[in-house]
């Protein structure tokens, strides 16, 4: 009996060794981020609270490749999104919220389908100082309300060349009968050489509201950083228009400035953030935004932020941070994000 048991773990033991190796390209990766937010300006009066994913969205995540052979690669990511003060999914209860593709990458390029970013969302990401988060987000004025995910997605990654790269997606929108209703449709160019980073994005959303109201959202956004070395300048300006009834109308134009200085395991971080609201209610907007981080490891980094919008002719827009849409026009945060 002894022998047969002994056997059975040298079998499965064999077994798993060849899965092992098999999945050996697929990797668990994530962000535990937590900390203190002060809310105050809004009708509610001040608010105190834990927050989970101020300065980037807490998650689990996997993500893997494999060799195809022919210089062909199949890849994937599932991303949740984790509210960790409450062990609560995010983005609305979705278990992986944040995305969640498959795709192709080779010598011509990346195809990927499935739940994934906007290329929007992605330049902010990149050029924003606060990286979309903090209470300093450009995103709090900057492109204000904006599609950061698009579901039903196909997107194409050119390969790069001399620096320079396009991307392409179409979402299906998957309302019978209409197949332009809800559709989604981006483009996006990047040049990148030296200390010199230049991207320019457009996405174009057929929106179909609850009262059955058609129209579209437009965003385009064109910015570029720069490394100095001592410091990083950050700068962008994107012009937006939606026209799915009243409620939801926008015209705007938006400005960012701003800056990374870089001390050792120091980053002050600052941006101005203007809205210019092209409408009749002129609807304009201010922000500006301060940061501290400090990499306590590669790993494990402490933060604080501060962030005050100035709101004109009944503009309404809020501090929030990379998780939290916030409920007051001023914030500060203070707290600690490890990775892993």
């Amino acid at each position: 009996m002894k022998n047969k048991v002994a056997r059975a773990i040298i079998i499965g033991a064999g077994a798993c060794g060849g899965l092992c190796s098999a999945q050996s390209n697929v990797a668990m990766y994530g962000i535990a981020d937590l900390g203190v937010v002060s809310e105050s300006g809004g009708a509610g009066g001040r608010v105190l609270k834990l927050t989970s994913g101020i300065a980037n969205g807490s998650r689990l995540g996997f993500k893997g490749s494999e060799d195809l052979g022919g210089g062909m690669t199949a890849i994937f990511t599932m991303d949740a999104g984790i509210l960790a003060d409450t062990g609560a999914s995010a983005q609305g209860g979705l278990l992986f919220g944040r995305q969640a593709f498959v795709g192709l990458a080779g010598a011509a390029g990346t195809l990927r389908l499935g739940r994934q970013y906007t290329f929007i969302d992605s330049s902010l990401g990149a050029l924003d100082p606060f990286y979309l988060g903090f209470a300093g987000r450009m995103s709090n004025v900057f492109t204000a309300g904006y599609i950061s995910r698009v579901d039903n997605s196909i997107t194409y990654s050119s390969p790069v060349r001399g620096g320079l790269s396009g991307e392409l997606a179409y979402g299906f929108g998957e309302v019978p009968g209409d197949a332009a209703a809800k559709r989604y449709m981006g483009a996006a160019a990047t040049y990148a050489s030296g200390p010199l980073y230049l991207r320019m994005a457009h996405q174009n959303a057929n929106t179909l509201s609850s009262a059955l109201v058609a129209g579209t959202a437009r965003n385009t956004v064109l910015g570029a950083t720069w490394d100095f070395g001592v410091v990083k300048a950050h700068g962008a300006v994107a012009v937006s228009k939606s026209t799915a009834g009243a409620a939801t109308t926008v015209d705007s134009a938006d400005l960012m400035l701003g800056a990374t200085v870089p001390v050792g395991p120091h980053r002050i971080l600052f941006s101005y953030v203007r809205r210019d609201d092209r409408r009749a209610a002129n609807g304009d907007a201010t922000q500006l935004g301060i940061g501290y981080t400090y990499a306590l490891s590669k790993r494990s980094t402490l933060y604080a932020a501060y962030a005050h919008i100035d709101n004109r002719n009944g503009a309404a827009y809020l501090v929030g941070n990379a998780t939290d849409n916030g409920s007051g026009n001023q914030a500060w945060n203070l707290g600690l994000r490890h990775t892993f």
